[in-house]
């Protein structure tokens, strides 16, 4: 699989031209999303290259290294605005950190990492956001805003950070 995405790249660089930007975002805005296969960000958003910091894992959830990359994005490259956006039909709905504890048997090693499970996607957007805007790195916390992307239909659906 993989060989054929480098094929794909080279094709891609064919006819790749240099688009002259930097790494600061056009829109000043820092996306960070579920790592799921079916959310198409760009498409979904309406953001071309260079308009955005895209970071994703498994979930959407804001751990301590979603932090790290929000903070390098708002203090080295100038973001001011952060969009969280969870999903209908999350794997991670369906996890427990009993997973850690699995994994601890299997190879021998508990993970230092947490599973960041949940069972309600809006109450987890609802804590990343808390997270965002309590961290003491980010200096920008004003513009925090969390969505729920319905896979089904893809629509966003804005979640009130207070419920």
């Amino acid at each position: 699989m993989t060989d054929r995405l480098v094929e794909a790249n080279r094709q891609y660089a064919a006819a790749f031209g240099n688009p002259g930007m930097d790494a600061r975002p056009v829109l000043h805005v820092a996306v960070v999303a579920c790592m799921d296969a079916r959310l198409d960000l760009h498409a979904a958003l309406g953001l071309e290259l260079g308009d955005c910091h895209t970071i994703r894992n498994a979930g959407g959830v804001v751990t301590d290294d979603v932090i790290r990359s929000l903070t390098i994005s708002q203090r080295a490259l100038g973001t001011t605005s952060v969009m969280l956006v969870h999903h209908t039909g999350c794997g991670m709905e369906s996890l427990t950190e009993e997973f850690r504890h699995d994994l601890e048997v299997e190879v021998g090693q508990r993970p230092a990492w947490a599973v960041e499970s949940f069972r309600d996607a809006d109450q987890d957007v609802r804590q990343s956001m808390q997270r965002v805007r309590t961290s003491p790195f980010l200096p920008h916390v004003d513009d925090v805003r969390g969505f729920v992307f319905d896979v089904a239909t893809g629509l966003l659906r804005e979640v009130d950070p207070v419920d």
